[in-house]
């Protein structure tokens, strides 16, 4: 549906979430569910004490708006490397707050069982509140 239609219409359990085109669901969903439905791998969700630390009940964040950083503020240990080429599919192990994908550059070294930190710009963080509805 994202590469041919010019609008979709996204469904849950009967109801309409949200309608739009393609890129525009992509980068404004407007609940939970339709954050979660559209993108490949889908988008990180985090809840907790992290997400309140950003006035959210849960807190979004897209894998390829990650990024490998010394001082990331995401903190885990990467549980496996999938090298694509290009790009490599990094699955953290964050402790409380999950397991986080992140879509970063094919050139890094990363071994699993190694200690990985994860940061990401304010701007590419996706809130949601206590019913799933983006803030």
């Amino acid at each position: 549906a994202m590469t041919m239609a010019d609008k979709i219409v996204v469904l849950n359990k009967g109801y309409v979430e949200q309608v739009g085109h393609p890129l525009d669901l992509y980068h404004s969903p407007a609940s939970l569910f339709v954050a979660g439905f559209i993108g490949s791998p889908q988008m990180n969700f985090i809840n907790g004490e992290f997400a309140r630390r950003y006035d959210a009940t849960t807190l979004g964040i897209r894998p390829e708006h990650l990024s490998v950083e010394t001082d990331g503020v995401i903190k885990g240990t990467l549980k496996h490397a999938e090298k694509l080429g290009n790009e490599t599919f990094a699955y953290v192990n964050a402790g409380d707050l999950g397991e986080i994908t992140a879509r970063v550059d094919g050139t890094l070294a990363l071994e699993p069982g190694n200690a990985i930190a994860l940061g990401f710009a304010l701007e590419h963080l996706y809130r949601f509140d206590s019913n799933g509805q983006r803030l």
